[in-house]
């Protein structure tokens, strides 16, 4: 008899241990899909590129790009790319200094100012000291940003440029596995008007191009964001929103300076709206 309680008493305990599992991973999946679900918000700036538009212009405008961000409180702020347009300690010293204003994580990424034209392993050692990973990902609320550096695909360099694809390639299969909508930020474009238009400067080499694109569409991109161009750019890929826009320093199409806000509420295409610095020349 006790024999038959004791085992009775153990069936018990694993059926409770089965329910709590399952419930909690109820619980866990539920919280995983009401996440997905959950509005934010974040500001695309573009060219921060101090001494392209005049150094102490430059410098102004930046600042008050931070100050009407902090006013905005987004979730987080991107920098695609240029962050500095003549690498030197000064430069970097007050992109820095500037940077730390914000009141909450700015990711940077690198442009073809910060890394070279042509980069070579001391200028991406360079920027990898001072500025940080010139390659990397974040999580939030469901999405997956998937910071990248375009000028190794514009200008490749031996070994690290594979060993930048190998990366992308795995990070994003991971964040498809997770059921993550990804958006790609860099510096350059991949294309202008045309997926299938010729190399020029602005855009990046057309074999890679379509290589990342098939790429892009087969892991669920839902947005490419960069700069680089210093005027606004506009596209849809196979409903891929591709947005390089306005710069807080100096535009090509006399369109005013300042950046981008985008609204995250789940329903694609997403909305962004463009906010001018105040009280800022061109």
């Amino acid at each position: 008899m006790n024999n038959n309680i004791y085992v009775r008493k153990q069936i018990l305990k694993a059926v409770i241990v089965v329910f709590v599992s399952l419930f909690m991973l109820s619980c866990g999946l539920i919280s995983e899909l009401s996440t997905k679900k959950q509005k934010f918000t974040f500001v695309q700036i573009c060219d921060t590129q101090l001494g392209f538009g005049g150094y102490d212009h430059d410098i102004e405008s930046f600042k008050k790009a931070v100050e009407q961000v902090n006013a905005i409180n987004p979730d987080f702020v991107v920098i695609c790319g240029d962050l500095v347009n003549e690498i030197s300690e000064k430069s970097i010293a007050d992109f820095l200094k500037i940077k730390e204003g914000f009141n909450m994580p700015c990711y940077c990424v690198s442009g073809n100012h910060d890394v070279g034209n042509e980069p070579t392993p001391f200028l991406l050692k360079t920027y990898r000291e001072y500025i940080g990973k010139d390659y990397y990902s974040f999580r939030h609320k469901g999405y997956r940003f998937v910071i990248v550096n375009t000028q190794l695909w514009k200008s490749p360099l031996e070994a690290e440029t594979e060993k930048q694809d190998l990366w992308l390639e795995a990070t994003l299969k991971s964040a498809a596995k997770r059921k993550s909508r990804i958006f790609i930020v860099g510096h350059h474009p991949l294309f202008l008007s045309d997926p299938d238009e010729d190399n020029q400067y602005y855009n990046l080499p057309v074999d890679k191009r379509k290589e990342l694109l098939a790429m892009f569409e087969k892991y669920g991109v839902v947005g490419i964001l960069g700069g680089h161009t210093h005027k606004l750019y506009i596209n849809d890929y196979k409903g891929i929103q591709l947005v390089n826009a306005e710069t807080v320093s100096r535009n090509f199409d006399k369109r005013p300076l300042g950046f981008r806000v985008w609204h995250i509420d789940g329903e694609r295409p997403f909305k962004h709206e463009f906010i001018s610095l105040k009280n800022s020349k061109n």
